[in-house]
């Protein structure tokens, strides 16, 4: 049975005195290898920018069709006024 390998690449980042002593003392807590605990920290922000790209192309789309044709159905505007109509005549 063949297993799929990951290629990997290493990645070199200078880290102050102070930040890499935070980094081992963390690792060192949690009993995990640092690169590890950075692995899984770009992991996190990378995902984090990720959803970040996309609600800013919502927004920006949100914003350019804003008062357009593309802004609201209006069978659905006009369902919804129906139904708030009848909500506020049942109360």
């Amino acid at each position: 049975m063949k297993t799929m390998t990951t290629k990997t690449h290493n990645f070199h980042v200078p880290l102050s005195v102070p930040l890499y002593k935070r980094l081992k003392d963390t690792a060192a807590r949690q009993h995990k290898p640092a690169t590890q605990l950075v692995k899984q920290a770009v992991e996190y922000w990378l995902a984090d920018q990720e959803k970040l790209a996309v609600h800013e192309e919502i927004a920006a789309y949100a914003g350019a069709m804003a008062g357009s044709n593309e802004d609201l159905d209006s069978l659905l505007e006009s369902a919804s006024a129906d139904f708030l109509a009848d909500e506020q005549v049942s109360q």
